[in-house]
């Protein structure tokens, strides 16, 4: 099995910033593409930014040029810093991780997810 643990949402004012931060454990061979996701109330869930295990990067428009998606493949942990921060950022916030098991499985996982409200 493998689990995801998010950390790092709460609330915080327009224009200021979060760090959210995943975390995988269980039994891992290896991890692939890294992603987060967020869902705002009454809406679909949306990627928000991904990142593969080279590095390369993509993120949705409206994120460009104030989230960043980072990696630290030693650790098997996704970070998303988040920077002017509008209220429609405000969802839960789901990382996802398409990993390779010791057993040679190889499927998503998700996490639980954190909340984060931006106030106007």
């Amino acid at each position: 099995q493998v689990q995801l643990v998010e950390s790092g949402g709460g609330l915080v004012q327009a224009g200021g910033s979060l760090r959210l931060s995943c975390a995988a454990s269980g039994r891992i061979f290896g991890i692939n593409d890294m992603a987060w996701y967020r869902q705002a109330p009454g809406k679909q869930r949306e990627l928000v930014a991904d990142i593969s295990s080279g590095g390369l990067t993509n993120y949705a428009d409206s994120v460009k040029g104030r989230f960043t998606i980072s990696r630290e493949n030693a650790k098997n942990t996704v970070y998303l810093q988040m920077n002017s921060l509008k209220p429609e950022d405000t969802g839960v916030y789901f990382c996802n991780a398409d990993v390779t098991t010791i057993l040679w499985s190889r499927r998503d996982y998700w996490g639980q997810g954190t909340q984060v409200t931006v106030s106007s």
